[in-house]
């Protein structure tokens, strides 16, 4: 199955958003989701519970959440992590674009990627 996003509120740049949809990117971020204001354990729920891999810059904390998950026996549907100062919406795009393109819904379950790891072609 293919990856489908959900940018939480540290990262739903709407031009982000636009970007991947226009690439036929499966993608919804935290405004049109109805979960601004959620915690980030909230927001993992909810991205898991709707099969959608969860992007954020907030790396401290779905690092440690993810960290918790896999100590308790919980699952998640995956988290990919980025600096969001250290890339354009352009190259975020292309990176996600990669990602997307090499592993599959199945191969992000409990798993967490950091967007630095997936060079653009």
């Amino acid at each position: 199955m293919i990856i489908r996003l959900y940018l939480d509120e540290d990262s739903s740049d709407l031009d982000l958003l636009k970007a991947l949809r226009l690439r036929g990117v499966d993608v919804v971020g935290a405004a049109e989701s109805g979960m601004r204001g959620q915690s980030d354990a909230e927001q993992l729920n909810w991205s898991t519970s709707h099969r959608r891999v969860l992007y954020s810059s907030n790396r401290g904390d779905f690092h440690r959440l993810h960290s918790e998950m896999m100590r308790s026996g919980q699952n998640h549907a995956g988290i990919i992590l980025v600096l969001q100062q250290r890339y354009s919406i352009g190259e975020q795009t292309h990176r996600l674009l990669r990602l997307i393109k090499t592993l599959s819904a199945e191969e992000m379950e409990n798993r967490l990627e950091f967007l630095s790891a997936w060079r653009a072609f």
